[in-house]
């Protein structure tokens, strides 16, 4: 959910909320597990009572709700293995995802460290060479640690002096993280480790780094307690955390998330402070005249309040400027200069304005900037020297999604990566005096993506707004009305939905399937504009743009309501859970992932106060709780005829709790008034999604497309030149 990053009294009694045919409400062809309603838990919020049978569900941690989840799991199981082709479709992706796959490189002075996985390793092996001609050598093998696949790795920032690598370490998917630090002289770990960080860098200076971490939360809280009052501290090498100094905290507002950077020279300390997902206030300390920053430290503001998100990209030497990158008069987002001495806005000069397309972010490398824009969800680099002249663009392989280019000042070349929905990624070297690209790792693949084409769509939405929308598909596919389809969206957040490859979209695809990607409101794509215009009460917007895709995709002949299917994770999966409430005749399938699903009580939860800039807070006025109770999923779950519908979560998501998902599915199985199953897939040792093993990553595919082609009414045939039957 977030890139830095982030339920009256009465008379108890239990009641079932789901079971066999023979009850009132649920599926007349599914035997659900029992679900225990309770008629005292519930909230008065501005006038109006909302009943909340199912809150017991939020204790993840009771032996009830581990029971009851033991049980859903069991029937959804009994379900999955009933379909005839679910192994097969297990086999084949397993054939399909065995191709060597690489990461990386990241370069720390004459190193480069560049993740490797043979094909089905659980997890990526991190290689070091010496030299970038050199060979590799095992640095950490996160299999060997752990055999379950279920730890991962990430680096979190490296010294100036490029001796000391520190190391983040996630374990069973929770957002958790404690910080590692190895000594690249030795290849060896430190005696330093570092507890209870969360969506936290390794920002170097001196002898130490910055870094952001919580108080220890109380035993049985760290899963779904709301982590609160983030702080920043300095760490020196060597010394034990209890000893860490430190340096940055807020005693009245616990819903703040903090970090300190450091830029590349030592020469500026920088802070941000941000409520989660909206604006966030940047501030910065002179390092070279201010020395080492305390909590007494008078900071110099840039950007206050969180209405605008303005951030410090670098520190530009040769003209003693600050570079950064901001959306004040300008929604789409420019770079300009700021004199470290005079930071008044009305003295801020352009280095890059504003333009037509989304500025996404800005880089430096080699003594240049490289801009990222976004056209229409497709990635435009331009490059320039750091007072922006001698802009111009860079020349990619195709559309698609490019990410990379910066570097250390004194670097020659970089590296960067480049992907679209039918090309894994390729790895380019780019050379900085010549302006060329070369091919560093393009992967060798069991299947051939050049039988697939991707062509772009504009349509209108239910206000008359253009939307618009990849279509991936195989090359010649009529347009018969009856292509099995996945339709999916993010709509949120301020991110952006570009080109990106996948695997199991190929698997889809190789059987004749549609794969449907818009470009919702709330997202990114055209700036800030675009993001509030589906943000907060404009949420409906959202729901809006996803219809209309469904709509459209209708009649332009690519499917029908009996072959269309829906997916969405995170925010993604609110917006699932949301349009399946408003509009469940129009989908036959429907996949609600670690989705946001009760609206009114989300910001209680681990990360959730971070969403609250986005989609508002039921506690605050009537009128938030109003838009929110009027599209919350949760709460709009009536008898009706659902779609197959198989709501995905995991048991350590402590971004967006299991319980979201708990109580909807046990609402949608009351509610089911149709045959199609609505069934709930618990996985265990995972959390929100990143740093998954292969293993598990294979056994949730198999089961997803199972489903899906089972209740789209297709038999997949897995010979690559066999058309698919209906």
């Amino acid at each position: 959910m977030m890139t830095r990053t982030i339920f009256a009294a009465g008379c108890a009694s239990l009641l079932t909320a789901c079971g066999g045919g023979d009850q009132e409400h649920g599926s007349r062809t599914m035997n659900y597990p029992e679900t225990r309603k309770d008629s005292t838990a519930g909230d008065s919020l501005h006038g109006t009572y909302v009943a909340d049978p199912y809150r017991w569900l939020e204790n993840d941690t009771s032996a009830e709700t581990a029971d009851w989840v033991k049980r859903q799991n069991a029937v959804t199981q009994e379900h999955l293995a009933s379909i005839p082709f679910r192994k097969d479709v297990a086999k084949r992706f397993e054939q399909m995802y065995d191709f060597p796959k690489l990461g990386g490189p990241m370069r720390v002075g004459q190193l480069y460290f560049i993740w490797k996985n043979s094909g089905l390793q659980n997890q990526s092996v991190i290689y070091v060479r010496k030299g970038l001609e050199g060979a590799d050598e095992v640095f950490i093998d996160p299999n060997a640690i752990d055999p379950k696949g279920t730890t991962t790795f990430s680096p979190l920032g490296a010294s100036t002096d490029h001796r000391y690598l520190a190391m983040g370490v996630n374990r069973a998917g929770s957002d958790w993280q404690d910080i590692i630090v190895y000594d690249l002289t030795t290849m060896k770990q430190t005696s330093d480790e570092l507890k209870w960080a969360k969506f936290s860098g390794a920002a170097w200076y001196k002898d130490g780094f910055f870094y952001s971490r919580y108080p220890t939360p109380a035993k049985g809280t760290e899963l779904s307690g709301a982590a609160k009052f983030q702080k920043v501290y300095y760490h020196k090498l060597g010394d034990p955390q209890e000893k860490d100094m430190l340096v940055w905290e807020n005693k009245e507002n616990g819903d703040l998330y903090v970090g300190v950077g450091v830029t590349e020279g030592e020469e500026f300390a920088t802070l941000y402070v941000s409520t989660g997902t909206d604006g966030f206030e940047q501030y910065y300390h002179d390092l070279r005249s201010g020395g080492m920053p305390t909590p007494s430290t008078k900071w110099t503001a840039l950007q206050t309040g969180f209405a605008h998100k303005t951030s410090i990209v670098a520190y530009e030497p040769k003209s003693d400027k600050l570079l950064v990158m901001t959306d004040v008069d300008a929604p789409r987002y420019r770079l300009v200069a700021v004199d470290p001495k005079k930071p008044a806005q009305e003295a801020w000069q352009d280095v890059i304005p504003q333009k037509e397309e989304l500025l996404q972010s800005v880089s430096t490398g080699g003594g240049l900037l490289f801009a990222d824009y976004l056209k229409d969800a497709t990635t435009r680099i331009h490059r320039c020297n750091t007072d922006g002249s001698d802009m111009r663009e860079i020349q990619l392989p195709d559309l698609g999604s490019a990410g990379g280019f910066g570097g250390e000042r004194g670097d020659t070349f970089s590296f960067y990566s480049f992907s679209s929905f039918t090309d894994p990624g390729t790895i380019y070297t780019y050379d900085y005096a010549t302006d060329k690209s070369e091919v560093f790792y393009r992967p060798e693949l069991t299947f051939d993506p050049s039988a697939y084409e991707t062509e772009q769509v504009f349509y209108p939405s239910k206000d008359g707004t253009k939307i618009p929308m990849f279509i991936v598909h195989k090359k010649g596919l009529e347009r018969n009305g009856k292509n099995p389809t996945m339709l999916y969206a993010y709509g949120g957040f301020n991110i952006s939905l570009s080109p990106y490859f996948s695997t199991s979209r190929m698997l889809m695809l190789e059987q004749g399937g549609v794969y449907a990607q818009p470009s919702l409101r709330g997202g990114g794509e055209y700036g800030e504009d675009w993001h509030k215009a589906g943000m907060k009460a404009n949420k409906q917007n959202v729901f809006d743009d996803f219809i209309a895709a469904a709509e459209y995709l209708i009649a332009m002949k690519w499917t029908d309501s009996e072959h269309l299917a829906i997916n969405g994770g995170s925010n993604g999966g609110l917006l699932v859970g949301a349009v399946m409430t408003q509009r469940p005749e129009l989908f036959q399938v429907a996949f609600p992932e670690v989705g946001v699903l009760d609206m009114l009580r989300y910001q209680k939860f681990t990360a959730g106060f971070g969403w609250v800039p986005e989609y508002g807070n039921a506690d605050n006025s009537k009128e938030e709780f109003d838009y929110l109770y009027k599209y919350s999923p949760l709460h709009n779950t009536k008898p009706a005829k659902y779609p197959a519908t198989m709501v995905m979560t995991a048991d350590h998501d402590d971004r967006v709790v299991p319980a979201h998902s708990f109580k909807f599915i046990s609402a949608l199985q009351q509610a089911q008034q149709g045959d199609a199953p609505v069934l709930i897939r618990v996985e265990t040792d995972a959390g929100h999604g990143a740093g998954k093993p292969t293993s598990k990553i294979i056994e949730e595919v198999a089961d997803k497309y199972a489903f899906f082609f089972q209740h789209t009414g297709v038999t997949p045939q897995f010979g690559m030149k066999e058309a698919m039957k209906h």
